[in-house]
């Protein structure tokens, strides 16, 4: 077999960073849990109608199909892997809301498929950590606010740098730009969230090419943008520019409740930032967008946002609320730079050296002892000199090795950091606690 090519845009982490991974996904579950989120996992694939409801998706959709197909068969490309984790979430309560209980919060971390072009922190498979709030004709508000409280805590569990996460309010921006005389929004918020990327002027050019503002329309939707605030300050900001309309001021109540109440639990974690649209078709309230300080030109890292239409069938409405952690993005990122690592580079805590082979049934007899106790344990892979035994430990970062005794001797333990040498029951001996499992910190 030929040396493979890499596939870009399709991470496969090294073991130590797997363990990394494994441990912010578990850290993740167990916040999403303390405040009442139930398992979820969706099936990978969905039909294409229900994919391309969430806007200009199209070209990002992988289609499934089957690479040889019966003869004269119809080709069918109906089905395409989900490149998000809410368009599946809705379709499953939709179809399950007979035996759901309202409102039905739920977690899900699975991986999605995006056909983007890869870059650092940009993957075509990668993991999401979704939370959602769902419930039957309205979802009270305080939900919206209690979404940065969640994912704040959620990042204030794993070993990274501190975030702030950016809110802002669609009917802050949709009842701005009527109470402007803009009759198309949606246009007009596609355009505004392409600031970051082409900036003031292109947005202002192509706010009056496309969504047919005159250049004082556009001089008032980029001052709108630029308001930013890490209080309710932003209320009287907005309010001096000049625009009435309803749609604008219950925005604005709406995003002052997010700001206080984050503000309160965590002050410093949320930030109201007038520029934030998310452009995505089905969001129609508040929006999050997340950045990880001192990484804050490559965007977000956990977004989300108020639905209140896309679960919906026939009479049958289904508003929600939700936020998405890109568990790959953010990894992807720290490990580029070395900013995550972990104390060892397997799970094992106890290396069993190896006197003799024909001492390998005592060994293995030792290395079960220790592990029904939940010590991960392996026995040395040859009965080598105990030097090179000890340097296999070393090289994995294992922290103790294991001397069976013999001739009548009792067995001993050494932590090879210290060079502390005792004797040892393999049906007693525990390690420290913070030595039971890999330690995952921040380099």
């Amino acid at each position: 077999m030929s040396k493979p090519t890499p596939i870009s845009g399709f991470p496969e982490w090294l073991p130590a960073q797997r363990m990394i991974e494994q441990n912010v996904i578990e850290r993740i579950r167990a916040t999403f849990e303390l405040y009442g989120f139930a398992p979820l996992e969706t099936r990978a694939v969905e039909p294409l109608d229900q994919l391309l409801r969430k806007g200009e998706t199209s070209k990002e959709v992988y289609v499934l199909r089957r690479l040889q197909e019966d003869p004269g068969a119809q080709r069918d490309d109906s089905l395409g892997l989900h490149f998000d984790l809410t368009v599946p979430f809705a379709r499953f309560v939709l179809e399950n809301s007979g035996r759901l209980q309202f409102p039905f919060r739920r977690y899900q971390i699975q991986k999605v498929w995006r056909g983007e072009r890869p870059q650092e922190g940009r993957y075509r498979e990668f993991v999401q950590a979704d939370i959602d709030v769902v419930d039957r004709d309205n979802l009270p508000f305080h939900y919206d606010t209690e979404m940065p409280l969640v994912i704040g805590d959620a990042f204030a569990s794993l070993p990274i740098p501190p975030v702030t996460i950016q809110v802002n309010n669609r009917k802050v921006c949709e009842g701005f730009y009527r109470g402007l005389g803009l009759e198309d929004p949606d246009q007009v918020l596609r355009t505004i969230d392409k600031l970051d990327k082409i900036g003031p002027e292109k947005v202002a050019a192509l706010l009056v090419e496309t969504a047919g503002a005159s250049d004082a329309q556009a001089a008032a939707c980029l001052r709108l943008a630029a308001i930013s605030t890490d209080d309710t300050s932003f209320v009287d900001a907005v309010r001096a520019l000049g625009v009435d309309n309803p749609l604008l001021d219950e925005g604005l109540a709406e995003l002052a409740g997010v700001v206080e109440a984050a503000s309160e639990h965590a002050p410093g974690l949320v930030r109201a930032e007038l520029k934030i649209a998310r452009g995505l078709d089905y969001y129609t309230g508040t929006v999050y967008e997340t950045q990880l300080r001192g990484y804050e030109r490559f965007g977000s890292i956990c977004s989300g946002g108020r639905y209140e239409n896309l679960a919906t069938s026939g009479n049958e409405r289904f508003p929600g609320v939700g936020i998405s952690i890109g568990v790959t993005r953010l990894l992807g990122l720290l490990f580029g730079r070395n900013a995550l690592g972990a104390s060892r580079s397997v799970p094992t805590c106890v290396v069993v050296a190896l006197p003799a082979e024909e001492l390998r049934p005592v060994c293995d007899r030792i290395a079960q002892a220790l592990r029904r106790r939940g010590v991960s344990t392996e026995v040395a892979p040859s009965a080598a000199k105990f030097g090179k035994q000890i340097r296999f430990a070393e090289r994995r970062g294992i922290p103790y090795v294991w001397f069976p005794g013999t001739d009548g001797e009792a067995d001993t333990i050494k932590d090879i950091r210290s060079g502390e040498q005792v004797e040892a029951d393999a049906a007693t001996w525990q390690p420290p606690a913070e030595d039971l499992r890999p330690r995952i910190s921040r380099s």
